[in-house]
């Protein structure tokens, strides 16, 4: 046990042995909820019949819907904050931030086990914390005392040399690392880094790393905990929480790849992917439309301060809409009490909530045919609520220079480059976190319109029959699956509702096809159901009958949801065959229940062919399966 993974993992590990590719469960010590997905764990975890989480610590924070245009949004706030006091988990009410933000800064610790009900739960691998997204069910599962189960991960290593010179910053690490492996280099591995150049670089930067390993489709990604994050939890009033953990040697690592940070030059991702990145210099003198600085990735007091200081005594280009979202409450705080929330009003821009907002769609859409330059960590074609928009990632430095120009401007066109000071002692003010109720039996869950029964899956057929009710291409993701969006996202705790807009934006019929075939079977690509956890992107299809999807490979969290929700994964062993499968073919798949057990290889009768698939399903996954899917399962095994 070398590397920092290994040691958490082997201080957690309740099954299995740590080896790659072999399933192990492990004790989670904290959980971590928001509204998009928080309700659906929560009716999941009142399923299950436990008086009270049984985790060190679970937190619920709203953050993703915030925009109360009707009354769901504001209903479903007070069923997870009824819900929160009754059952023993702190509540972090509308505005008080975005949970990686406020969790790194008052929750998070060193060596600990954080599990998510958001993709980018690893932002908190920049305090040394194995922190892993997962669906909601998962998380409701890990809150009631159960080990949550994974396939060991490869472990890379990533050396960093030197420090990051002027203009260039930690985004435009994470950039740099997307452009080398592409958004599927990082499936099944867990990426640690390691070296000289660690030192140089603070946890909030750190964490802007680590949250877009999401993007790489990383297990994780985690740094060493040493001084630095000792002078941050410092910072926050917290270092009783700090312990020393580095790596005892590199020789674990499964791989080694070296980035010299001394190297590292302005990046963006241009539309529509993470990873289709380029230096800022060879796109710059494109004009812009509109640039939004914030959600998980870019919200620290270190982005803003930076972000007020270049704006200082300047104004934004009067083509520009300029949105600032401050990532907690505390960084909005300080901002005020420094003069630099005055600085950044004068400069033109609009201030937003602290809130994940713009980034999932949650207000703020670009005009039609738009240039949107935004610090957050996914530009998915649709995401930002206009459909025929550009959307580019970049770095704080980048926004702002070209929200200066209104072109897409080089920082380093700025000049001399600053010296931004953040304060040794951060403003505290915890009045936002609600805790439980100390007398649980005296609080009752307030239920709004919104809020309808947990849907129910059957066990899995004797015999797998259906048609092929959509064929899609490589790298679908959730937000391809299940849209997010001010439109959408508030019925997220109503699956009759939300289950209509499955896959609308790429077959609005797909919805009622799928209903009046009895449900049926997906086909895809590679890379399967990348970008966000939401499992919403499995229990709605699960809803509307959805038996099996078939892909060339599968993004991890997807995966699992797809199990979780009784929806079998499998894959062509010779993907060739995806070309020869139509939509409306038909697919049978016989004694599959026995078949599964029996090889990892299951033959289909698709159309007028015989095609083979493979599965790569533990014994245990297998079980969740037949019973139609976690919930069933854990239910009906009280030994799970």
């Amino acid at each position: 046990m070398t590397t920092v993974s290994e040691k958490i993992i082997g201080d957690h590990i309740v099954e299995g042995e740590c080896t790659t590719k072999s399933e192990i469960a492990i004790f989670i010590d904290q959980t971590l909820t928001q509204d998009a997905t928080g309700t659906m764990a929560c009716l999941q975890f009142e399923a299950l019949q436990v008086e009270q989480v049984k985790t060190k610590l679970s937190v619920s924070y709203v953050d993703h819907n915030t925009l109360q245009s009707g009354p769901n949004n504001a209903d479903d706030h007070a069923f997870l904050r009824s819900f929160a006091s009754k059952y023993g988990i702190y509540y972090s009410k509308p505005g008080n931030g975005i949970c990686h933000q406020v969790h790194l800064e008052r929750f998070g610790v060193p060596g600990q086990t954080l599990l998510g009900s958001d993709s980018h739960t690893p932002t908190q691998g920049g305090l040394g914390m194995l922190a892993i997204g997962a669906g909601g069910l998962d998380v409701a599962v890990a809150m009631a005392g159960h080990p949550f189960h994974l396939i060991m991960s490869e472990i890379i290593g990533v050396e960093l040399t030197g420090s990051l010179p002027a203009w260039s910053s930690a985004k435009d690490v994470i950039l740099h690392l997307l452009s080398e492996l592409s958004v599927e280099g990082g499936v099944g591995k867990i990426i640690e880094y390691f070296g000289d150049g660690v030192s140089s670089l603070t946890v909030p930067e750190r964490a802007t790393i680590t949250n877009m390993g999401a993007e790489l489709g990383t297990t994780t990604s985690i740094f060493p905990s040493d001084e630095v994050t000792k002078s941050f939890l410092k910072s926050q009033g917290r270092v009783e929480s700090w312990t020393h953990l580095s790596a005892d040697s590199e020789s674990d690592f499964s791989q080694i790849l070296e980035v010299n940070l001394s190297e590292i030059e302005p990046l963006v991702a241009k539309p529509h992917s993470p990873d289709n990145v380029v230096p800022v210099s060879e796109i710059s003198g494109t004009q812009v439309d509109q640039v939004l600085i914030g959600s998980c990735t870019n919200s620290s007091l270190k982005d803003m301060l930076t972000i007020a200081e270049l704006l200082k005594g300047k104004k934004i280009h009067p083509n520009v809409s300029l949105g600032i979202a401050p990532g907690s409450r505390q960084v909005l705080e300080m901002l005020s009490e420094t003069g630099a929330l005055t600085q950044l009003i004068k400069a033109g821009a609009r201030i937003l909530e602290s809130a994940c907002g713009p980034c999932i769609g949650m207000g703020q859409s670009p005009k039609s045919g738009a240039v949107s330059l935004r610090t957050f960590n996914r530009n998915f074609k649709g995401r930002s609520g206009t459909p025929d928009a550009g959307i580019y990632l970049v770095s704080p430095e980048t926004a702002v220079a070209s929200a200066l120009s209104g072109k897409i401007s080089d920082p380093r066109e700025l000049g001399k480059p600053l010296k931004i000071k953040v304060s040794e002692k951060f403003t505290i003010d915890d009045s936002m976190i609600i805790p439980p109720a100390k007398n649980t039996g005296k609080v009752s869950v307030i239920r709004g319109p919104n809020i309808k029964p947990l849907p129910e899956n059957k066990p899995l057929p004797h015999d797998l029959n259906g048609i092929i009710l959509l064929k899609v291409g490589d790298n679908v993701t959730t937000d391809d699956i299940m849209p997010a969006g001010a439109k959408i996202l508030p019925l997220r705790s109503n699956i009759p509702k939300i289950s209509e807009f499955v896959y609308s934006q790429a077959d609005p019929t797909f919805a009622s096809r799928a209903k009046d075939a009895g449900g049926g079977v997906i086909v895809g690509g590679v890379n399967y159901g990348q970008g966000s956890s939401r499992e919403h992107a499995a229990l709605a299809p699960m809803y509307l009958g959805v038996k099996a999807v078939l892909a060339k490979s599968f993004a991890r969290i997807h995966k699992a949801n797809l199990i979780n929700f009784g929806i079998l994964p499998l894959t062509f062993t010779n993907e060739g065959d995806f070309d020869k499968i139509e939509q409306e073919d038909e697919i049978t798949i016989d004694d599959v229940k026995e078949k599964l057990s029996e090889s990892t290889v299951l033959t289909a009768i698709i159309g007028d062919k015989k095609i083979d698939l493979t599965h790569d399903l533990t014994g245990r996954q297998i079980k969740i399966l037949v019973a139609g899917g976690l919930l069933n399962y854990v239910k009906n095994d009280r030994e799970y």
